[in-house]
């Protein structure tokens, strides 16, 4: 499928996805929120892609919705129903990104901003170049938090670090981000895009369904009780159990040597 604002490449069993509007600091328009929508849908489905990896062209990963696309109705004074677009751009993306099987990695390649952190916050893994910074910038244009930023910020930081960033709207570099638990690594900006490859790469090679399962648990397991939790589990390890690579990663570790695994 073509794209005219995301660009996709498939290099072994990883997905890229590459947010494409690099003069605009990659915000969204509605063109882009289509774009990243299929291109997740279309990597989700390919049989041959078992991580999917989302970053930005240039110097941003995204800043968020482009303000300028309503700039006409702002100047004019009247209200922007902002509800309608999280329901048809924002929600369904980063709903598509916790839902599916497949582990979404963030490669954060620079600015991060409003809705564009919230994208960042949906993924499972999240790697930084030494260069990103985070913006929670709603605040600053008199909005509340939305794209899921409230949902994640509270489960990642507290409650009381994710109202000071909510209700402050100050800038995070890298380095807090990686101190605060915002990201999981930040690497040196000319080698993000490599190291993001290894630890995909690495993803890709793993035991597909049995990371599916995973987030599933944990996505479940941050929002229910234990007692649900539990039977919760047990209702994916007997599928887990099942898999072919359950079998291969346990035959390995007889025989002393690393599985290998075909996400079956």
């Amino acid at each position: 499928m073509e794209y005219q604002t995301v660009k996709i490449e498939l290099i072994g069993g990883v997905f890229w996805i590459t947010l494409n509007r690099p003069d605009k600091l990659n915000a969204f328009n509605e063109q882009m929120g289509n774009d990243l929508l299929e291109a997740l849908k279309e990597g989700e489905k390919s049989v041959e892609a078992r991580c999917l990896v989302l970053t930005g062209e240039g110097r941003a990963f995204s800043v968020g919705e482009d303000l300028n696309t309503n700039k006409s109705t702002y100047e004019s004074g009247k209200p922007v129903l902002l509800g309608e677009v999280l329901k048809r751009k924002y929600n369904p993306i980063v709903q598509r990104i916790r839902k599916m099987d497949k582990p979404v990695v963030a490669a954060v390649n620079g600015v991060t901003a409003g809705a564009g952190l919230g994208l960042a916050l949906a993924c499972d893994l999240r790697a930084a170049s030494e260069k990103a910074t985070f913006h929670e910038a709603f605040i600053k244009v008199g909005l509340a938090p939305d794209s899921g930023t409230s949902f994640w910020l509270t489960r990642i930081l507290g409650l009381g670090k994710a109202m000071e960033i909510g209700l402050l709207g100050e800038p995070i570099d890298a380095a807090r981000a990686m101190n605060l638990g915002l990201v999981n690594w930040v690497f040196p900006d000319d080698g993000l895009r490599r190291e993001v490859g290894k630890i995909a790469d690495r993803l890709a090679k793993g035991p597909t369904k049995a990371i599916g399962l995973t987030k599933r648990a944990l996505n479940r397991a941050i929002v229910v009780d234990m007692d649900s939790s539990l039977e919760y589990e047990i209702y994916l390890q007997d599928i887990a159990g099942r898999t072919r690579d359950h079998i291969e990663g346990v035959r390995a570790f007889f025989d002393k040597r690393e599985p290998s695994f075909t996400g079956e």
